[in-house]
Formats: C-alpha cells, structure tokens, sequence
C-alpha cells in the first residue's frame, strides 16, 4: 500500500503531538496555609522611694518646756497602674528619740487622736489636706515652728517596728509623688544638752 505525503506529515504531527505531551513539565497549583500570632510586652510593676536630709529639730529648752519642729519629703515613683501605700514605722522597739540613757519618749497620741506634745516626747503628723491621707485627727496644716511654748499643734507617736500605720495611698501611677511628713519633740531644761537620735523606716509597697 502507497503512503501518500499528506498522510505522513499527518503521522508525524501526531508523534511530535504525543511526544510534546510527554515532555511538557507539569505545572501544580501552590498549596498554602497561615496563622495569627499574638505579641504581648508584658511590664512589671516597680516603685522607688527617697527622702530628704535628716529631720533636725533644733530645741533651746526652758523650765516650762519649748516645741520646735522639721519637716521631711518622701518622694515615691511607680509605674504601678493602681498606685502605692506608704507607711511609716519606728526602726526598733523603743521608740525613743536617745542619747545614752536619756531620752524623748514617744507621744501617746494616734494618727486617729493625735494630742498636743507633753514635756520630753516627740511625735510626727502630716497635714490633712494632704491627697491620700485618709481618715485621721491631724490639723489642717503644719508650719514651722521654733522653740515655742505655747504650740497647740497635734501629733502622733511613732509606732514600733512591726506596727506600721498607713501615711498615704493613691489609686494610680506616681512620678516625684511627695508627701511631707512632720516631726516635732517638745523639751526642757531637765534633759542634758547632746543629739537624741532615733531611726525610723518608710515603705512604700504597690498596691
């Protein structure tokens, strides 16, 4: 049988079709997947605390008794979002401003019943107007006062260590948040001349 020539170009094309086929690369569809992801920058909370120089009271007693007083900043800072407490404690049991064995007696009054200062103690206050201070007996306000013998101004005695009383509280973040606390001691002639010292603790706790 005569092959003609249409009929072999029409075998060839369709060799060179089947063998186009097999060398075609094959092409897949892309397959994926994805997901979310949460980032949290976790801050902790921190406080710091400071104070200023020593409180000195500066007293030239009489026979009848004189009350000088000073004054001394606490400075709280705290990222804390609900704020801080500060309290206020004795460094020792004793609660005596000393010098050998003399010495200040702590005042018997309360932050509640604060009491004019008797002859030979000492006490602390903090005026009621100041934000955070809570329910107290304080006066409105406290000024210096220098070897005075007729002070009518209150106070409170300082409590021993392992008793603190709250001083302050807030309810949100702090920066150089001050708060000025009062001390005052009230003498006369009967106590030697000398420093009479004592040691007394803040602390300030986020809350």
């Amino acid at each position: 049988m005569k092959t003609n020539i249409k009929q072999r170009i029409s075998a060839w094309t369709a060799i060179a079709a089947i063998v186009g086929v097999v060398l075609s690369p094959a092409i897949a569809s892309a397959a994926f997947d994805d997901t979310n992801q949460t980032i949290n920058a976790i801050v902790d909370p921190v406080i710091s605390i400071g104070t200023g120089p020593a409180v000195d009271i500066l007293l030239t007693p009489t026979s009848g008794g004189v009350l000088s007083n000073d004054s001394d900043t606490v400075t709280v800072d705290t990222n804390n979002a609900t704020g801080y407490n500060l309290e206020i404690e004795d460094g020792d049991a004793t609660r005596t401003l000393a010098n050998g064995g003399n010495s200040f007696a702590a005042s018997t009054g309360t932050k509640t019943t604060p009491i004019a200062l008797l002859n030979n103690t000492w006490g602390f206050a903090v005026n009621t107007g100041t934000t955070g201070i809570g329910t107290n007996g304080f006066d409105a306000s406290y000024g210096a006062e220098s070897n005075s013998a007729s002070s009518t101004s209150l106070w409170a005695g300082m409590p021993a260590n392992g008793a603190p009383i709250m001083l302050k509280t807030t309810s949100t973040t702090a920066v150089a948040d001050t708060t000025t606390v009062w001390f005052a001691a009230k003498a006369t002639t009967s106590l030697p001349s000398g420093t009479y010292t004592d040691q007394i603790v803040y602390t300030a706790t986020t809350n």
